[in-house]
Parts: structure tokens; C-alpha cells; sequence
């Protein structure tokens, strides 16, 4: 094989290695053969459920080598429907490095290290499919599972551009394949012909086409079968990398986009690339090759011809330098690669839905450690290098910022040399350099006491000095790890860092004042800054600290010693408050109770003390004697707090038994044996660390000896999950993030960041840097940040943004009333109440406990009694009456007018301050299943103070709502017999009509509707909402014929999770969420309790029986509920009976029910499971598991059953079976009754099914997901359609285009959605991963052909979309932070944006070039940019259009420009006064815009002495008029139509005001507070957003 000739034109490896004998090439695992019915010829099968165990690798033997020089790849494959696949190609390089390109559908993004590159496999779908309009929405193809509609491809791999251009390196050869789970593969080949697999050779040869000029058909042994007269494109998917159109990514593998054939192959005659001189990329995941191309030439980026440039990545860690080409030198691209090594990550495995890497290195603050003390300067002496144990570290000596070089592996003797390059180069963590230095550095050192009037004094003796190479600059360490240096000119001393000298055994944070302390074994305690790492106190003592805590609230920390002495500071005030005594070995455990109330310490002999933390000396409540495990190896954190202050964990009093006690008495609650929880283990196992997820107290964490995570039930003790092989070595600590997301765990010398649910199929992410074993990691109190210490303190950036732990539905708010510290500091006083971190969250007043009522107690499946009933006869609860409320009857007159004032200046007033109410009561915990409904998390409350003007005077009038709600549940309704179709938005219950696309909108709520029920005439609607200021939910009783409210009920004290109304319409139930279980049944006619029944765990679901008058039943965490109403006369009771899950689907809520027939009963759990109960014996006779995931949906037609779940699979079922099997006295599985249900169809969804409506026969209905889409569903064609489309996540921003037939809206999950107006249809979706986009814009052309959408990103890009082209057409980087604002100028020749930093950038749409950059706001965040065509030269300044921008600082800056002439001028710069701010969130933002009718005139409202709007005139130089405010405004928007400004509000009020008299109205259809506004530019449309609540208003006048 050593000529090359063989291979050409191709090679068949299959056949080169003869695959079928299994003697050059190796299969594991689920690989089979089979025949295609497509391809009619045998294909290879290859499924798992794990992709990684089960594959076929060529060559079998991993030393040698395929040889295959073929510059083109080809895998001729079909992914399997639903599931994930993995393929890796080792590829050689002519240096002699190889390379692995990875491709996967489970790649959420494209990475990239020296050695590995990964690319995300975007699956294709079949035309007209689900799927299809997904990814045309998306406008790329399906993220994730392949979908069920996948076809057969030809991929094409150019093996050759890929190493080029990615890792700058020459492809010499392909080594080895691996193909893992789950595909079906024909065959590979390669070749240095780029072939076309849609081309026949009668075609080919019609074409002139020969393989001469490097292109041609597929090998016929190669290509796919295609009937007579059919074409191959409709058959096969064609995926060629790098793409053939330039507009698509580089960073996945994807489909082409549909273009004519007759140029598939006419671009395939380009000669040969050559190879570019210089082409690295450092940190390709953000900065790669479509980066480049796509800023230096959108249109003309040809694939063979990358441009030539370098691009550093730049963040805190990691410095950048952008270079001229002409500027690189020889050992570049070596230094380029190095910045690679950031301790780093380990590759080999990741959070799929979290940023990769999740954890960025920030900081370190330790100076030397093991190794020589050395340090020097950089040539330009700004920074100075120093070793770190294992690390080099290069500091700035303006800003201390730091960069790491990783290479060395262990600390060994790192010594650090000046080096002879002109600039500092990274290579391997060396740095080579002239001797002549040192004898200069002699020379000097001897010269300079002589010479110097004046030395610094050190804390220690001097260990190190080291000259700048302009001598104008002397470097100094001293042996107690203090760094500085010495400036000559000004003869002043600056230190740059001070850091201990020994081990760092633990650590503390405050997350109000954002200090870290920290306790060594050099015998200090210090107190740091967090965000610097500058020390900012220290104390010593001859003692050895050796644990450390900070008290929740006050600026109070304590400290324990080897000697078992605890001791309390103040840092404030500098002293000691308490000395305590009692322990006797050393303190290994020391911590604070959240609420602040207690403290505990224990020691290595086993004792345990409580304290009173509410006095200033910590008095000793309780000490407890071996109950603590003996010895320190569990120090520094032996002690765990939950986050509601109830419980205390610690191990012991043994090693094999962890302890649960009551916080307050130190009572000991259960203990649980570790050691017993395997038995299928040999030795015993221990427990070695405890901890509590802050969200669930339910949790408790226990990482073992044998290298374990345990989840344990505190309060059955139960072992609820676990998970193995945590650490190569056993985990020394372990935490949770607030959010209960995240768990962080230490082993060694390695940090990894776990998915807590552990539901993904890589669940970790691992670093390394730390050189000695860690003792302690924790999250920082914002979760921001991650602390390890060990041989030093290392602060990392968390990457993942934090999801506020009261929507997230695993993370309930566990509250407890917490008085104020005696002691504490204005400052620190909270009235609300705490999480685990000591951060004050606010929260709404919660009511008072419920009245007693039937408690159900637990019953064995075969002794069932009844349990009892309650009659309204005998004790009727307290039901306020049924009414609607009744606008007229307010005193206030439905039109107010706010005051205006005339005037030349402003007299500031004084402001008033609102007290802070404290909050009381225990808010019951959540379950954990996503059938639930919890509302999501609001700050804001309803302005009690507003009034809805009278009906027929509205100024505005609800013309449309954009969205569907997908946080609630069973919130939406479908009688296809009658035509209502009904679902909820927000407080809104919208009625739509399908053949009209209009609406009609319910609206008397205040709060988020949390689901809806219809009557079976579908003549009457009931929706429920959580009730306001812990007042109980409200129900409404709908008549949809009139659009009015029948009634309401205001009965259950938290949210209602169900509504049902009975076969005959007679009853109406509701059941109550988990804050308040209770069934409560109604009189359908007049709305009256008749009767309710509490019960002792949250129910999820509850439905009438479709026959059997009387009978329902509900599902909950304790089982199942059958129900039957007697009654007799005027008295109602219902009586319940409790059937426990049946034990064969082990441990489990049941999440969802419907009814097959009078007498049988589906449940569903939330493991996935299918139960099926025969009614009249209450008995569980049938199972099978219907999906891997949470089911929340259940829907029986006849003998068909729906079935929906949180893995976004909708499945049909057929159920005749069911009805053949005699219930026994075992439950069995379906295919042990002798029958089995069959799935007859599925289809996957955009998110988790959280309602569903079918007709009678199941062939078509409606299917709501979280996703906030309503799909229209039809089986017998397998189609499906979005019917309503909406955000799930935060709207950011909404405009209208210039001729409104079209609107944009963003989100903070990074879509920009183009609507059509007036149908408010989603015509296409732009998506960005991973990325927030903050604001969008319109350009100003009218013509739809040149319209574009323009963007602003967290990550401080600004991209273009074309709408005609429903392309990207561009993407510029102006700002390195978040962008705030974005406005196209008024002629549309520039853009203008702004940063989160307050810099205002103006760039060119054409080139995508910077044009300048506006530094006057510069340190405070813009929140307006507002560009209006307006000549100045009344204002004395040249410019044909005028701009202003606001910042959150209260300025705002109008400009005067000509952007043709490239001038852009200062008009006038306003500074409003304001008092300080010393509200618990943040201020008002600053708004500011010009008036339509007038431009010289301002309007400005901001955070101010008074809450007014501000009307300026620039030609007078004055305010000239204000209008007063009842609340901040949080965004406003002025009509060029009758003088009208809309103002919106915390308190969830839009204000329609009429600007010339004053004249106001409220409107109040928002459950939240108002972040947008905005008029359509003729002024007849209003927009107003509140999170994902978008509405439409019509505007009449005032």
C-alpha cells in the first residue's frame, strides 16, 4: 500500500476491510444486519441506549491505521427516528498530530481543543412535516433527536478544509471510524472526488462531466435506488460540510437549503485551495471562521478562500490581542494554541443544557506555594509573571487582572525567566530567556539602598526582587506571600496581592457584602473581597484556625481552632464579641442557621454545641456529647443547615450513620445507615460529607467512602436515587446550587459541576488546576461563582445563568418568619425572608392556616374503608357570595386627569418612603413533577389604586393577544362539536374562532390563569387564577355566548390545580393546589359548596366519570382517590377511598387520569408508567410503561388513549385490549394478561404536553406544550399545525415596521420573531443559542424585498436578518458586553447600539465595520435609543436627523448628525437630580423620547425626586412642562396620533395619557409588570408586553 493509485477513484472501506467476517473491524453491543425497505439491499443496525455502547470501529486494532488518503468522507446513513447518534473519524495530519472530528445530534454546540473538534449534527426532515416548519421557523434543521420523519443521507466530509481551517493543520490521512448507536449505515467510501449523489451517469455524461475535473456521480455500488420517474432529492437528504451555501453556519453539520439543481454541481469545477500561511482560531465555540467571514464579507465568502487573520477570545481569564498578520512571527501560532490550556476543562464529558464550559477561572490569590519563588516582568512591564503550584500566572498591575498558563502537570520546580521575544509569549507554561537580567538585578538591588532616601517596610523578609527592563520599576515577594512593586518616579509602593503561605483548609462567604474569609494552615484567618480577591482584614493568632463561617446577615463571623476554642468577631468594629471553650478536640464543623438564630460547632472528640445567635455574645444553649463522628476527616464542613433552619445533618455518631436532628433543640429526628443501603456491596460503606439542596429540604445529600452520591429522603431516611464513580478519588466536599440545578463536587485535585437531577446523558463537567487536594468548593451567593480552596483560593466564574429558584419547578421557597438580629445594622435588616445563602428575597404575604378538615389517613390496598363525608348541612364553610364586580360601583370617576404643570425650572419635593411589611407563615413544599402548576414567580403587585375605565370609553380596546401560556396546565378547551376553542394568556382567557382567526377576550383576573374547564354544551367556561396579596383564588364562571362573568368563587387559598364540570353539567369540582389540597364540589346552577374532603398530599389531576352518575376520582402524591357523591334531599356528601400506586411501578406520584368506560380508569405517573384500575374493586390489574419520562396528560376516546409527557413525545395508543383482561389479584404487565396496547402512532412536540383536547374518535384535536404553542393534531394524515405560537421565556422587545405589515418581537431565549400584520402569524423564527436578545429593530425601508430585522445580544453582537431572504445577513461585534439598545439612523446608512457598559457604537450595515464609538455615557447601562429625521439648523447645528440616548444614570445626550458627511455632533446633554435610591430591587429605569408632532421636544421620566413626566424643550434650554405619575414608570411610548403617551408600571397598570390636558385611564389586563410599550408608527396600534404576555390594542382616543 505504499502507492496512493489503489484509492482512486474510490475506496468502499467496507469492502476494503471486509466488515461482515469481524476480523479488521469490531462491533459491540446492539449491532445487527437487516434489510432496508428503501435501500431494498442489507444495511447495518446499530441501537443502545447509550451511543457510547454499542458501535462498529474500523480498523479493529486502535494502533493501526485505515491509511485512506481520500480528501472527501462519505457515509451513506439514516439516523434512527427519536433517538441520538455519535460518529468519530481520526484523521492524521502531516505534523503527525491526530485529530478526532466528532458529529453528533447530542452536540447542543460546536467545541473545539487542539486535538477534538465537535460538530452538531442538525437532522433534516421530510417535506411538509412537523418537523419541517420547526426548522424553517428556526431556519435551521432539528435540534436533538433525529425526528421521525428522517430520511436516508449522503453526508460529504471534507476532511481536508476541516483541518485546515479549524486547527490550521494539513490532512495527510483518515485513520480509524467509529459509528455509535443509533443509526442505520449502507456503506462509506472515500475519495478525492467531490461526487453528487443526486446526479445518475446519463445525466453525468449529458453534462460533460468527468472525473478528471475532480466531480462526477456516486459509485453505483454507492448510490441510493430511485424509481422511474422519481427524483432523488425527494427521496434522500444530501449534507455536504463545508456547506455549499455560504449563508449557513460553520459551526454544525446541516442541510443545504433548497436551491435549483442545475447549480448542484457547477461550483464543484473550483480549483484547488491553497493553503493559508496562518489560520488559528482560540475559542472557536464563540470566535470561529462564520464570525469572520460573515463581518468581512457576507456576500462574496467563498469556502475555499477563508480569510487570513487571527482572533483571540477575550474574557477576565484570558487576555486578547488582535494582529496584523504582518505582525506574527514564528512561534505564534504555538503561543495562539497555549491560551487553549485554561485549567481546565475536561472534554471527555459535559452538561448538555448548560454553557460548555461551565466554569471559567477567574481568579487565584497565592504567590509561589511548593515551588521556587520566582516572578518578573513582561517586556512592556506592565505585567508581571509568577508561579502558582502548577500554574503560571501573568497579572496586571493596573487592573490585577490575571491570565493563566496551563502545561505543567504538577508543581514541581516552576521557574519562571524573562523572555527575549518583544512581547510575552505562552509556551507550555516556560518562559526562556538572557541571563544578563539577573546580574542587572544584582547590580541594582546593591545600588539602591545608596541611592533611595526611603524604603518600603514589609510585613516579612524580602524573598524576591526584580527590575522592569526600563528600570523604572521594582518588583518585590516577601515570605508571607504579599506582592508589589516599587515605582521609581513617584517613589510610591503598590501592593498587587497578599495571599496565604500555607494550605487554605476553608472558607465562608457574605452574600449581602460579597467578602470571603478563609482559615490556613499558616495560621490566619483573612477576609477578601470577592470580586477582587484584594485582602481586606486578617487576624492571627498563635492557635491554628481551622473552620471557618459568616453569619447570615451581620457582619459577624466565627472561627474554630485546633485547640477547640470557638471565636466570634465582629469585622466592623474590629473586635472579639465571644471566646468559647467547651469543645475539646479540634472544631471540624462550624456553621449559622439561614434565619441567623442559631449556631453550631462540633469537634474531633464527637461533642456538638448549640448557640444563641441572636445575642451579641452567642450563648451556649445545648452541648451534646459522641454524637459526631470522631476524628477531623470530615472537617472543614462536618455540619449541615437546611435552607428552612429546621434540620441540622452531621455523620455519626459513627461513621456509617448520618444524623438528622432538629436545629432548634439539637433532638435527634432519624438516623440513617449508610452502610445497609447496598447490600449488594463487599465492605461497609461510610459516609465522608453532608449537605441539603437549598430548594428541596426534603434532600439530603451523603457522599460515601466508596465513591458514592447519595440522595436521601430526610424524612423517611430512603434512599431516593444515587449516583457511582463520582471521582477518580473520593469526593472531600460537596454543594448545591440555590437553584437546585446544579451539584458541585471536589475529588482531589479536580472540581466537577453535575446536573442535579441527573437526567441527562452526560450529567458532568470536570476541571483541574488545583494542585493539592481540595478541602472545600461551594457556590457563590448569586451563583455566579464557584470557591475551591486547597493549595490556594481559586474563583471561578459560573457561566450557567441563574434560574430564580421560585419558578423553577424543582426549587420551592421554603419560608420562614425570621425577626431581626438585635444587632444588626440598618442595612442588613430584612423583613421577608431568607434562602440558605443568607439573601434576602421578598415574597408576597401568605395566608393564615386553613380550617381543619377530613384529614385521609393511609389504607392497605386490600382492607379499603370509607373513609367519611362531610355535609354543608351540618358546618357550611364561609363562602363569600358569588358576584361579578361592578366598575360603577367604585367612587373614583372612570376618566382622571393627573396634574400638569406649566413651568420655566422644577422645584424639587421630597420623596416619601414606603415601610416594609414583614412576612409570616411556612409555605408547604412543591412536588417535584411537572404536572403541577406553580405559578410563575412575580415581584410585582396589582395597583389596588387604579380603576378600569367604564366599558365603551376605553382610549384603547384589546384587539388581539400574541401567545398561549405553557406554564399552566389543562389550560386550554376545544369542543370541535360546537366550535369553541379557548385557551389562556397570561390573566386573559382568549376565545378564538378558527375559521376567522379572531378574538374575543375573557377578562376579570389579575393573576396567571393556571387552567380552564367547559361544559359539555361548551355554553359555559370556568378559569381559576391565584388570588393577589395572599388573597385566595379567584374562579370565574364565563358565558360564552355574551362574552360576560355568570360568577365567581374565592375559595382556595393557593392556586387551583383542576376545574371539571360533570357528564350532566350538574357538579362543578375544583381541587386545590399543594399549598392547600382540598376537593371542593359545586352546584353547577347557582355555584354553592356542597361539599369538599382535604386530603394529606398534593393532588395533580381529578375527572367525572364519563357514565356512572356520581363518580369521580383524583390522582396525588399518596395514590389514587375514588370518589362518590350521595345525596340525599338538599345535603350532598361525597365520600372518598384512597388506593396507594400499586408496588410494581415502585415509588411513584400518579400525575394524570381519565376514564376508558364507567368501569375501568387510566392513570399515569411520573415515571412514565400506565395504569389501568378496574373501578368497581378499586384495584390496579394492568401496567406497561408508555414513555421514559413524566406523563401529565391523559386522554381517552374510545379505545384510544393519549398519552403526554416532559420528553415532548405525544403518543396514540390503542386500548381494546384492555377490555378482554379480568382484573386478578396481581397486577401484570400488558404482555403478561396475554394482551398487549399497541402504539399505533407519536410525534414529538416543542416541548413538554401540558394540555390536550381530541374529538370523539381521537383523529384530530389540540395539544398545548410549554413551549407556549398550540399544535392542531391530525392522526390520520400524520400533519400538524401551529395554531398559536408565543415566547416561553421574557419578552425584551417589540416594533412594528414601517408600513406595519409586519411586527418583531425578541426574548431572552435569543429568537427574533417576524409577525404578519394584521393576522399576527408567525412567519419566521431567527434562533441563537444560548444568547439573550435584548432589543430589536426595524430598518426604515417600506419595500419588503429590502427590509431587515436588526438585533442586539447578551454576548455584544448586533445581526442582521434579511426578511425576504429569511437569512442572517450579517453579524458585527461592536461591544464586548450585553447590548441594551439598537435603532437603524433615520436614512438607515448607520446602526446605532448600545452597551450594557453605557458605549454607544455607530456601524455600518453594509461592511459591518465600527464606525465610531460615543464614550459619554460610558459606566452606565443605555436603556433608550431613539433616532427622528429632523433638520437642526433651527438649533444651530448642520445635521439632517437628530438622536438621543438615555442611560440609567439619569443623562441623556441628543446629538445632531449627518452620517453621509460623518459628522455627528453634541445638541445638548440633561442630567437629571434624584435623590439616593434605597429601594430592595433595582431603580427605575431612565426613558426618554422626542415628541412625533414636535422634535424639539423631549419627554423624560427616571427615577427623580418626584414620579413625573418631563417635558423639555431643546430650543428653550428648559423644562417647560411636567405631568405627575402615581408610580415609576418602567417603559413609555408616544403616539403621533392626539397627543397620547402610554406609561407602564411595576403595578401591572398600562396609563393611557393624554399629554395636552392630563387626562389619564388604567387598564389592567397584565399579571404582571409592564417591561414594554410601544405605538405602531401611524399611532392606531399599541403594543404592551409584560414577561411573555404580548397584547395588541387598538387605539381610539381620550
Amino acid at each position: 500500500m505504499a502507492s496512493k493509485g489503489w484509492q482512486h477513484p474510490y475506496v468502499n472501506i467496507f469492502k476494503h476491510v471486509r466488515v461482515e467476517d469481524w476480523k479488521r473491524s469490531a462491533k459491540e453491543g446492539e449491532v445487527s444486519t437487516c434489510t432496508d425497505k428503501r435501500l431494498k439491499c442489507s444495511v447495518f443496525r446499530i441501537r443502545g441506549p447509550v451511543p457510547a455502547n454499542s458501535f462498529i470501529m474500523i480498523p479493529k486494532n486502535i494502533n493501526q491505521s485505515l491509511g485512506l488518503t481520500g480528501r472527501f468522507f462519505y457515509l451513506l446513513f439514516r439516523p434512527t427516528p427519536g433517538k441520538y447518534f455519535v460518529v468519530h473519524l481520526d484523521v492524521s495530519a502531516e505534523e503527525g498530530q491526530v485529530v478526532r472530528i466528532s458529529f453528533s445530534n447530542m452536540f447542543k454546540e460546536f467545541k473545539s481543543t487542539a486535538t477534538w473538534l465537535q460538530f452538531p449534527f442538525l437532522c433534516g426532515a421530510a417535506k411538509d412535516s412537523v418537523y419541517e416548519s420547526t426548522a424553517k421557523s428556526a431556519r435551521h434543521g432539528l435540534v436533538g433527536p433525529a425526528p421521525t420523519s428522517v430520511r436516508w443521507t449522503c453526508l460529504t466530509l471534507d476532511l481536508q478544509y476541516t483541518l485546515s481551517v479549524y486547527l490550521n493543520g494539513c490532512y495527510s490521512q483518515l485513520k480509524s471510524i467509529k459509528l455509535c448507536a443509533n443509526m442505520a449505515v449502507k456503506n462509506m467510501f472515500t475519495s478525492n472526488l467531490l461526487l453528487d449523489p443526486g446526479l445518475s451517469f446519463s445525466e453525468a455524461k449529458l453534462m460533460g462531466l468527468v472525473s478528471s475535473e475532480g466531480t462526477g456521480p456516486v459509485p453505483r455500488d454507492m448510490s441510493f435506488p430511485v424509481p422511474k420517474g422519481g427524483s432523488w432529492h425527494d427521496l434522500y437528504d444530501h449534507i455536504r460540510f463545508p456547506s455549499g451555501g455560504t449563508k449557513l453556519p460553520f459551526d454544525s453539520i446541516q442541510k443545504d437549503p433548497p436551491r435549483p439543481e442545475a447549480s448542484c454541481v457547477s461550483d464543484q469545477r473550483r480549483p484547488i485551495r491553497e493553503e493559508p500561511c496562518f489560520v488559528s482560531l482560540s475559542k472557536p465555540v464563540q470566535d470561529r471562521v462564520s464570525l469572520i467571514q460573515q463581518i468581512t464579507a457576507p456576500k462574496s465568502v467563498r469556502l475555499n478562500s477563508p480569510p487570513r487573520c487571527i482572533y483571540h477570545h477575550s474574557n477576565k481569564a484570558q487576555t486578547a490581542q488582535v494582529r496584523e498578520e504582518s505582525q506574527l512571527q514564528s512561534g505564534t501560532q504555538e503561543s495562539i494554541k497555549s491560551l487553549r490550556a485554561h485549567p481546565l476543562f475536561s472534554t471527555l464529558s459535559s452538561l448538555e443544557a448548560a454553557p460548555d464550559p461551565i466554569l471559567r477561572l477567574n481568579r487565584i490569590t497565592r504567590l509561589g506555594g511548593a515551588t521556587t519563588l520566582q516572578a518578573l516582568w513582561s517586556k512592556s512591564g506592565d505585567e508581571v509573571v509568577y508561579p502558582c503550584h502548577a500554574i503560571i500566572v501573568s497579572m496586571k498591575i493596573s487592573s490585577n487582572q490575571q491570565r493563566f498558563f496551563i502545561g505543567h502537570t504538577d508543581k514541581g520546580n516552576i521557574n519562571p525567566r524573562p523572555a527575549e521575544r518583544t512581547s510575552l509569549q505562552e509556551d507550555s507554561g516556560k518562559i526562556q530567556g538572557p541571563e544578563s537580567q539577573e546580574a542587572i538585578l544584582r547590580t541594582y538591588v546593591y545600588v539602591l539602598p545608596h541611592t533611595w532616601p526611603c524604603l518600603p517596610e514589609h510585613e516579612g523578609p524580602v524573598s524576591l526582587v526584580s527590575v522592569s527592563s526600563d528600570s523604572l520599576q521594582v518588583l518585590a515577594a516577601t515570605s508571607t506571600g504579599n506582592l508589589g512593586f516599587l515605582d521609581v518616579s513617584s517613589r510610591g509602593y503598590n501592593t498587587l496581592m497578599r495571599s496565604h503561605t500555607d494550605t487554605v483548609l476553608g472558607f465562608s462567604v457574605d452574600g449581602i457584602r460579597r467578602h470571603l474569609t478563609s482559615a490556613s494552615s499558616d495560621g490566619t484567618v483573612r477576609i477578601w473581597n470577592m470580586d477582587s480577591l484584594h485582602q481586606l482584614y486578617d487576624f492571627a493568632s498563635e492557635d491554628s484556625p481551622c473552620s471557618v463561617a459568616f453569619h447570615p446577615s451581620e457582619q459577624v463571623f466565627s472561627c474554630g481552632f485546633n485547640s477547640g476554642i470557638v471565636r466570634v468577631f465582629d469585622i466592623s468594629a474590629a473586635k472579639l464579641l465571644a471566646e468559647h471553650k467547651q469543645h475539646r478536640g479540634e472544631v471540624v464543623g462550624l456553621a449559622f442557621s439561614p434565619d441567623g438564630e442559631f449556631m453550631y460547632s462540633a469537634d474531633s472528640q464527637g461533642s456538638l454545641a448549640l448557640y444563641n445567635a441572636t445575642e451579641e455574645d452567642l450563648n451556649v444553649i445545648r452541648v451534646v456529647c459522641n454524637v459526631v463522628a470522631r476524628g477531623t476527616e470530615h472537617a472543614p464542613d462536618a455540619l449541615a443547615v437546611s435552607s428552612d433552619s429546621c434540620c441540622l445533618a452531621f455523620i455519626g455518631p459513627s461513621e456509617y450513620i448520618v444524623t438528622i436532628a432538629d436545629s432548634r433543640s439539637l433532638d435527634e429526628l432519624l438516623h440513617v445507615d449508610v452502610s445497609i443501603l447496598d447490600v449488594q456491596s463487599p465492605r461497609l460503606d461510610s459516609a465522608l460529607r453532608v449537605c441539603f439542596s437549598p430548594a428541596s429540604t426534603e434532600h439530603l445529600l451523603v457522599a460515601t467512602s466508596s465513591n458514592k452520591i447519595l440522595w436521601v429522603s430526610t424524612k423517611t431516611g430512603r434512599l431516593l436515587r444515587e449516583v457511582s464513580k463520582v471521582h477518580k478519588h473520593q469526593c472531600s466536599s460537596l454543594a448545591v446550587s440555590e437553584d437546585s440545578r446544579f451539584l458541585l463536587t471536589a475529588g482531589h485535585n479536580a472540581v466537577k459541576v453535575w446536573d442535579y437531577n441527573m437526567q441527562l446523558h452526560i450529567n458532568s463537567q470536570m476541571f483541574i488546576g488545583h494542585s493539592q487536594p481540595i478541602r472545600q468548593v461551594g457556590f457563590t451567593p448569586d451563583q455566579l461563582g464557584v470557591v475551591s480552596v486547597g493549595d490556594a483560593i481559586f474563583l471561578w466564574d459560573f457561566l450557567a445563568l441563574p434560574v430564580d429558584s421560585l419558578t423553577d419547578s424543582r426549587s420551592p421557597l421554603v419560608i420562614r418568619h425570621t425577626p431581626a438580629p438585635k444587632s444588626a445594622q440598618p442595612h442588613t435588616e430584612v423583613n421577608g425572608v431568607r434562602l440558605s445563602n443568607g439573601m434576602p428575597r421578598r415574597t408576597a404575604p401568605l395566608p393564615s392556616s386553613p380550617p381543619p378538615r377530613l384529614d385521609i389517613s393511609t389504607l392497605d390496598q386490600v382492607d379499603q374503608e370509607v373513609l367519611g363525608s362531610l355535609s354543608i348541612c351540618d358546618d357550611p364553610p364561609t363562602v363569600p357570595p358569588a358576584s361579578v364586580a361592578d366598575p360603577s360601583s367604585d367612587p373614583r370617576p372612570p376618566s382622571s386627569f393627573l396634574r400638569v404643570t406649566e413651568l420655566t425650572h422644577t422645584s424639587p419635593l421630597n420623596s416619601s418612603l414606603t415601610e416594609a411589611v414583614e412576612l409570616k407563615g411556612k409555605k408547604p413544599v412543591r412536588p417535584d413533577c411537572y404536572r403541577h402548576f406553580i405559578p410563575r414567580f412575580k415581584t410585582s403587585t396589582l395597583d389596588q389604586a387604579a380603576v378600569a375605565p367604564q366599558a365603551g370609553e376605553e382610549g384603547i380596546k384589546l384587539k388581539a393577544v400574541i401567545g398561549y401560556n405553557g406554564n399552566g396546565r389543562s389550560n386550554m378547551v376545544w369542543s370541535p362539536d360546537r366550535g369553541l376553542f379557548a385557551y389562556s394568556c397570561g390573566c386573559v382567557v382568549v376565545v378564538e374562532y378558527l375559521h376567522t382567526g379572531s378574538q374575543r377576550h375573557l377578562q376579570c383576573h389579575s393573576e396567571e390563569i393556571s387552567c380552564l374547564a367547559v361544559t359539555h354544551d361548551a355554553q359555559t367556561v370556568a378559569s381559576a387564577a391565584g388570588g393577589s396579596n395572599a388573597s385566595r383564588s379567584l374562579i370565574c364562571i364565563w358565558d360564552v355566548q355574551n362574552g360576560t362573568c355568570r360568577s365567581t368563587i374565592s375559595y382556595h387559598r393557593g392556586a387551583v390545580q383542576s376545574l371539571a364540570f360533570s357528564r350532566d353539567d350538574r357538579f362543578f369540582l375544583s381541587v386545590g393546589d399543594f399549598s392547600e389540597p382540598e376537593v371542593a364540589l359545586w352546584s353547577s346552577k347557582t355555584f354553592q359548596l356542597l361539599s369538599s374532603v382535604s386530603v394529606s398530599g398534593p393532588l395533580h389531576d381529578a375527572a367525572f366519570s364519563p357514565s356512572a352518575a356520581g363518580q369521580l376520582a383524583c390522582v396525588g402524591r399518596q395514590g389514587a382517590f375514588f370518589c362518590l357523591i350521595h345525596t340525599q334531599g338538599s345535603d350532598v356528601d361525597l365520600k372518598v377511598q384512597r388506593v396507594k400506586a400499586p408496588s410494581e411501578v415502585g415509588e411513584v406520584e400518579l400525575t394524570a387520569l381519565c376514564y376508558h368506560t364507567d368501569s375501568f380508569l387510566f392513570t399515569a405517573t411520573n415515571r412514565g408508567h400506565v395504569c389501568v384500575w378496574d373501578v368497581n374493586t378499586q384495584r390496579c390489574f394492568m401496567t406497561w410503561e408508555a414513555d421514559e419520562g413524566e406523563i401529565g396528560v391523559l386522554l381517552c376516546r374510545g379505545n384510544h388513549l393519549l398519552t403526554g409527557s416532559n420528553t415532548r413525545w405525544l403518543r396514540l395508543w390503542e386500548v381494546e385490549a384492555v377490555r378482554g383482561v379480568k382484573p386478578q389479584e396481581k397486577v401484570c404487565s400488558g404482555e403478561d394478561s396475554g394482551t398487549s396496547v399497541v402504539l399505533e402512532q407519536e410525534i414529538m412536540l416543542d416541548g413538554t404536553t401540558v394540555s390536550a383536547a381530541f374529538d370523539t374518535s381521537m383523529d384530530m384535536g389540540i395539544v398545548g406544550t410549554t413551549a407556549g404553542t398550540l399544535w392542531y393534531i391530525n392522526w390520520s394524515d400524520c400533519s400538524s399545525i401551529r395554531l398559536v405560537s408565543g415566547h416561553k421565556t421574557q419578552v425584551n422587545d417589540v416594533v412594528f415596521s414601517s408600513d406595519e405589515r409586519h411586527f418583531a418581537t425578541c426574548s431572552e431565549d435569543g429568537s427574533v420573531r417576524v409577525w404578519s400584520a394584521p393576522s399576527n402569524e408567525l412567519v419566521v423564527q431567527f434562533q441563537v443559542l444560548n444568547q439573550a436578545c435584548g432589543c430589536v429593530c426595524w430598518s426604515p425601508s417600506s419595500s419588503t424585498e429590502s427590509a431587515c430585522v436588526a438585533g442586539g445580544y447578551s454576548d455584544g453582537t448586533l445581526r442582521i436578518f434579511r426578511l425576504s431572504s429569511s437569512e442572517m445577513e450579517m453579524k458585527l461585534h461592536p461591544h464586548q458586553v450585553a447590548v441594551t439598545a439598537i435603532q437603524y439612523s433615520a436614512d438607515g446608512h448607520v446602526i446605532l447600539s448600545a452597551g450594557k457598559n453605557g458605549l454607544v457604537a455607530v456601524s455600518s450595515p453594509m461592511n459591518g465595520a465600527t464606525i465610531r464609538i460615543i464614550r459619554d455615557h460610558k459606566g452606565a447601562p443605555i436603556t433608550t435609543i431613539q433616532c427622528v429625521n429632523e433638520q437642526c439648523k433651527n438649533l444651530k447645528l448642520e445635521g439632517k436627523e437628530m438622536w438621543l440616548a438615555a442611560s440609567a444614570d439619569r443623562r441623556v445626550s441628543v446629538w445632531a448628525a449627518d452620517w453621509l458627511n460623518d459628522k455627528c455632533d453634541l445638541l445638548d446633554w440633561l442630567t437629571f437630580p434624584a435623590p439616593a435610591y434605597i429601594g430592595d430591587d433595582s431603580p427605575p429605569p431612565s426613558l426618554a423620547a422626542f415628541c412625533p408632532a414636535d422634535p424639539g421636544l423631549l419627554v423624560y421620566t427616571g427615577y427623580g425626586v418626584e414620579k413625573e413626566l418631563s417635558f423639555y424643550s431643546l430650543a428653550k434650554k428648559q423644562i417647560i412642562k411636567t405631568i405627575a405619575l402615581p408610580d415609576w414608570a418602567t417603559c413609555l411610548s408616544l403616539s403621533c396620533h392626539s397627543q397620547l403617551i402610554a406609561v407602564g408600571s411595576k403595578g401591572r397598570v398600562v396609563k393611557l395619557i393624554k399629554s395636552s390636558s392630563g387626562r389619564f385611564q388604567d387598564f389592567l389586563q397584565h399579571s404582571d409588570s409592564l417591561q414594554t410599550c410601544r405605538f405602531s408608527p401611524s399611532g392606531k396600534l399599541l403594543f404592551t408586553v409584560a414577561y411573555n404576555e404580548i397584547l395588541l390594542w387598538e387605539v381610539q382616543d381620550l
